[in-house]
């Protein structure tokens, strides 16, 4: 993986991934205390959710052990040894994320409707 140099938070991230299935959110709390609420919600790309719910907690499982406070890489060696420079920004890849993963549910969705086998995902 090639880093952009540019860094944004995990809130930014789930904010954006958040409104490409056009879904509002409002944040509280603190630390690992914080959570994200549905206030609104816009559009059918998000038909399991209703406003109240409750779709981010902070898991203290998931931390690194020796967890830092910032992580950002350099492009500078991939833009000076191969000449790369970042085509989209973090929020557009965000939204290719997102657009991709619905595919992927409308799939498995159709198929449970008609009663047919689930394909097994694997990610590498």
């Amino acid at each position: 993986m090639i880093a952009t140099g540019v860094q944004c938070s995990v809130r930014e991230f789930i904010t954006w991934t958040a409104r490409e299935l056009g879904v509002e959110l409002e944040f509280k709390g603190e630390g690992v205390d914080e959570i994200a609420t549905v206030t609104a919600i816009t559009g059918d790309k998000a038909p399991a959710l209703r406003v109240g719910d409750v779709i981010m907690r902070i898991d203290w499982r998931y931390f690194r052990p020796a967890e830092v406070e910032t992580l950002r890489g350099d492009p500078t060696k991939a833009n000076e040894k191969l000449g790369w420079l970042p085509e989209i920004t973090a929020q557009e890849m965000c939204a290719v994320m997102v657009e991709e993963d619905l595919k992927a549910a409308k799939r498995v969705a159709l198929l449970k409707e008609h009663e047919l086998e689930l394909p097994v995902l694997v990610e590498w």
